[in-house]
């Protein structure tokens, strides 16, 4: 009776979920992964592209990339709270937007979420390097993206608010999915969209990825994938390192830690296409 118990197939969904939770991860691996967000939370600060750095990690580590990239969004999503905290005197002005955006970002993070875990692990795995390249071209093509809304924002009219809805929705609904370059992504469809000065655009674009992750974050921790322990070790670390990288943020080149972040991105998903 109690092997037949054990083989009815909701059983075995728990068991999955379960060992993916606690999957076996030495204190050596803690450490590593505390570390790496560390300075995934410092990267984020300084430069965007954290991701690049931690996802790939977590896989290296033997987590599998469907829960890797679960429990990295989860561990990592609260520090764009304080990024967000930091801009809220930009955003308080711009409530009629926020009531077009927010709900998309949220609609479409969750999306983004449920796609992924409808891709399955040997598809998400097969899509990570492009992924990651996608990524690091985006986060490449940052600064330029900054300068054309610079002089965007001097000599032309944005659309509408709402013009900007399904852009945000879609930027979201890949937020969901992996993440890395959301914000190049959203601040686009802003720039595109809306006519206004970067500092109040970065602001709109901060709440929108933090919606975005946020969402997709809390839809995960019912999925059965996180990895809690880790999720934990990394937040503390994320924490920890965003506080460091926003302290040195004015004494560290961004463009430079961008480039950095970008070929570290390039050389990974070359390794993920060869193996």
């Amino acid at each position: 009776m109690l092997f037949e118990i054990w083989n009815l197939p909701y059983i075995h969904i728990c068991v999955i979920k379960i060992n993916l939770i606690f999957f076996p991860m030495g204190f050596t691996e803690y450490i590593l992964a505390a570390i790496v967000a560390a300075f995934a939370g410092a990267v984020n600060a300084i430069a965007g592209g954290g991701t690049l750095i931690s996802f790939p990690v977590l896989t290296a580590l033997g987590v599998p990339a469907v829960a890797a990239n679960i429990t990295n969004t989860v561990a990592l999503s609260p520090g764009y709270l304080g990024a967000t905290y930091a801009q809220l005197k930009d955003l308080k002005s711009q409530r009629s937007r926020l009531l077009w955006f927010i709900p998309a970002a949220v609609i479409g993070g969750i999306a983004g979420g449920l796609l992924l875990l409808l891709t399955g692990e040997k598809a998400f795995r097969e899509l990570v390097p492009y992924l990651i390249l996608l990524a690091s071209f985006l986060l490449a093509v940052q600064d330029p993206l900054r300068k054309w809304l610079i002089s965007k924002s001097n000599s032309e009219h944005g659309i509408s608010e709402t013009a900007g809805v399904v852009p945000v929705l879609f930027a979201a609904v890949y937020g969901g999915y992996f993440g890395a370059g959301l914000s190049v992504i959203v601040l686009a469809v802003l720039g595109l969209t809306l006519s206004d000065n970067l500092t109040r655009l970065n602001a709109l674009k901060q709440f929108i990825a933090f919606c975005v992750n946020i969402s997709a974050a809390i839809f995960f921790v019912f999925s059965g994938y996180v990895l809690w322990y880790t999720a934990l070790v990394m937040a503390l670390g994320a924490l920890v390192g965003g506080i460091i990288g926003g302290r040195f943020a004015g004494s560290i080149s961004p463009s430079v830690l961008r480039i950095v972040v970008v070929t570290i991105g390039i050389v990974v998903s070359i390794i993920y296409f060869v193996s």
